[in-house]
């Protein structure tokens, strides 16, 4: 079994990898993995940090977090969010330096406007087979915002030097957000097969025995049944449908509802219950946001 560990700082990282003391307490920019005789592919991490990473040229290398794998390719770009557990299932090997990797503790952002919209930023808990892929002149341009950081972190640090940072770092992640939407425009065909096996998904759980017992699907299950992060279905469905997730397992749900209620003589509740709810107000709210109607109007009206 793999060990497990937490990093809970950016010394902490920098002592990992042998880098020595960092130039600034809650942010590093590595460039090349430095080579160690430490063996990552035995072990599991978490940590408190942020990761952003774009790969150079590497040899070999699986990286794992989330539930997935993914190859190293050169020119593609993945996100970690604190927390999540990540593993290297090969030793990091690097050709050149091409790539590059910020670190930064929340603290740093603690009080800028981006502590409130980096939860926007949902690509930050995708799944590692959910990497964004960029070109080169995009890569090049993300580039200069690393190069921009790195000469805040590595000048006198003075009143403006944390704004500045926090600048480039918000920059980064609005770029890969456009670029992100761009990719999804570009895979519409696979995004559509996608949304087809979500709505199959929906159906069959929405018909079995497993909305009882389990509940009302969240984002996670429905996610983990493709494949996907909730994050990434999610983003996808708005994509492709204009629609939200929690949007179509409503859909299904008040569908399902008005079935019920004029074929059937169960009471509100037992309707409630049968379709994965706890409190049957919380459906009859639901029901009557989406129909207008509650369920004994509608029973009633129909």
């Amino acid at each position: 079994m793999a060990d497990f560990f937490h990093i809970k700082s950016i010394s902490e990282v920098n002592q990992i990898f042998g880098l020595g003391k960092p130039a600034h307490p809650l942010i590093t920019i590595i460039r090349q993995w430095p080579k160690n005789d430490f063996d990552f592919s035995s072990v599991k991490m978490t940590s408190d940090l942020y990761l952003l990473s774009m790969k150079g040229k590497t040899i070999g290398t699986s990286f794992k977090y989330g539930k997935n794998s993914y190859d190293f390719e050169e020119g593609t770009l993945v996100f970690m969010a604190p927390n999540q557990v990540a593993s290297f299932e090969d030793p990091i090997e690097e050709i050149d330096d091409s790539g590059w990797n910020i670190l930064f503790h929340p603290d740093l952002i603690r009080k800028s406007s981006l502590d409130e919209t980096i939860k926007d930023f949902s690509f930050l808990n995708y799944e590692a087979n959910e990497a964004l892929h960029v070109s080169e002149k995009e890569k090049q341009f993300l580039k200069e915002m690393v190069d921009n950081i790195e000469i805040e972190m590595n000048q006198n640090i003075d009143k403006h030097s944390q704004d500045l940072i926090i600048h480039n770092i918000e920059t980064i992640l609005k770029y890969s957000k456009r670029y992100y939407d761009r990719q999804f425009y570009t895979r519409t065909n696979v995004n559509k097969d996608i949304v087809g096996e979500f709505e199959k998904f929906l159906t069959t759980y929405f018909s079995s025995d497993e909305l009882t017992e389990k509940g009302i699907p969240s984002l996670t299950q429905c996610g983990e049944a493709l494949n996907l992060s909730g994050s990434y279905l999610s983003d996808l469905l708005k994509i492709e449908t204009n629609r939200s997730a929690k949007d179509h397992i409503h859909s299904f749900i008040i569908e399902k509802a008005k079935t019920i209620l004029l074929n059937s003589s169960s009471s509100i509740s037992e309707v409630a219950f049968g379709l994965g709810f706890n409190y049957p107000q919380h459906f009859s709210k639901l029901f009557k946001n989406k129909t207008g109607k509650s369920p004994s109007e509608y029973r009633i009206l129909n």
